[in-house]
């Protein structure tokens, strides 16, 4: 087991003006992105960096809202205002099946963990290179590590399932994607970017220190956003 994260507190953090800019240049290179999920995303990142974080220079977001036969997976260039990637990526098999509706913090739950994270180091284990993860909410994903909640390829999330399936393969827990992309992901994130994990879970949404961060900023947009790999 590694070292476990320090989770940040920050609970009472003010955060900085939300930066509008960045949202509509991100919103206009994915126009297929929820608007508010990506609002929350860019809210949650923001607020990580007020407590003390580096500033990332790339933010990937997931919506398990939509069904694991969707692209659900984006992944920004926060300097460029661009996007990298949209691609496939898995939940776990006890999260549902083409759709997500639980999530846990439990190791051995084998389900998905929602909130925001900051992606760690690189490795090479039974899946090939792959990249540690730190979930940075006490309560909602900070035992990611200690669960080992990695991104890895994995050859059941790939478009051939869902034609034979209907919806991708299943993980662990693990954000797993495609092998075609798993490199440029991993790459694209390792040293400290940032992952968010979304779900309109009301209890996370109204708690979240990240969503809520600096409450007369960011108040109400996110509440409105209507090792044990896989094997």
């Amino acid at each position: 087991m590694g070292v476990l994260f320090s989770v940040s507190v920050v609970s009472n953090t003010t955060a900085s003006p939300f930066d509008q800019t960045l949202y509509s240049k991100l919103s206009v290179s994915a126009p297929n992105i929820s608007r508010d999920v990506l609002k929350s995303a860019l809210q949650a990142s923001q607020c990580a960096v007020s407590s003390g974080l580096e500033k990332p220079k790339r933010l990937a977001v997931i919506d398990f809202s939509l069904p694991s036969s969707e692209k659900r997976l984006w992944i920004f260039d926060l300097e460029n205002g661009a996007l990298v990637l949209r691609d496939l990526v898995a939940h776990g098999k006890n999260s549902g099946l083409n759709q997500a509706s639980a999530f846990s913090n439990i190791e051995g739950s084998h389900q998905s963990s929602i909130g925001l994270f900051q992606a760690r180091e690189t490795y090479r284990g039974k899946h090939g290179y792959s990249l540690r993860l730190d979930g940075l909410e006490e309560g909602i994903n900070d035992l990611a590590r200690q669960r080992a909640i990695v991104i890895h390829g994995a050859d059941y999330v790939d478009t051939a399932w869902v034609r034979n399936y209907g919806r991708i393969g299943r993980s662990h827990g693990c954000p797993a994607v495609s092998q075609k992309v798993i490199r440029q992901v991993v790459d694209s994130l390792k040293g400290g970017q940032f992952v968010f994990t979304y779900y309109p879970d009301q209890r996370w949404l109204q708690s979240s220190d990240y969503l809520n961060c600096g409450s007369t900023q960011m108040a109400g947009t996110a509440s409105n956003a209507g090792s044990n790999e896989r094997i």
